[in-house]
């Protein structure tokens, strides 16, 4: 599957008020990342082994995913556009060394 096809795929299952999509899958992203972090936390305690963690990361980064993909197509972003240029922002700080370091005119 491709992302666009994804990215259709999701209105499927898009059940939020319109009028503040915004705030509500930000909050939804946020949410899953944090049910990322969750997941390596417990990995970390030793609460399960790396397969049920790679079994659960799944899930979860599914999740996110699929709240990325609605903020584009919400936003009227095309998601294969952000990924190229996030790619690329970080391929220049790559060539310039500034991959380590703060802020986002690097």
């Amino acid at each position: 599957m491709n992302i666009n096809e994804y990215v259709e795929l999701t209105k499927q299952t898009a059940i939020y008020p319109p009028d503040t999509f915004l705030e509500y899958l930000t909050l939804g992203l946020a949410s899953e990342a944090g049910e990322v972090s969750g997941v390596v936390k417990k990995y970390i305690r030793k609460d399960f082994p790396l397969e049920k963690a790679q079994e659960k990361l799944t899930k979860e980064l599914g999740d996110v995913f699929w709240y990325w993909a609605r903020l584009c197509d919400e936003l009227g972003l095309n998601p294969e556009e952000v990924m190229e240029a996030n790619i690329s922002k970080l391929l220049k700080r790559k060539e310039n060394q500034t991959l380590q370091g703060d802020g986002d005119d690097r």
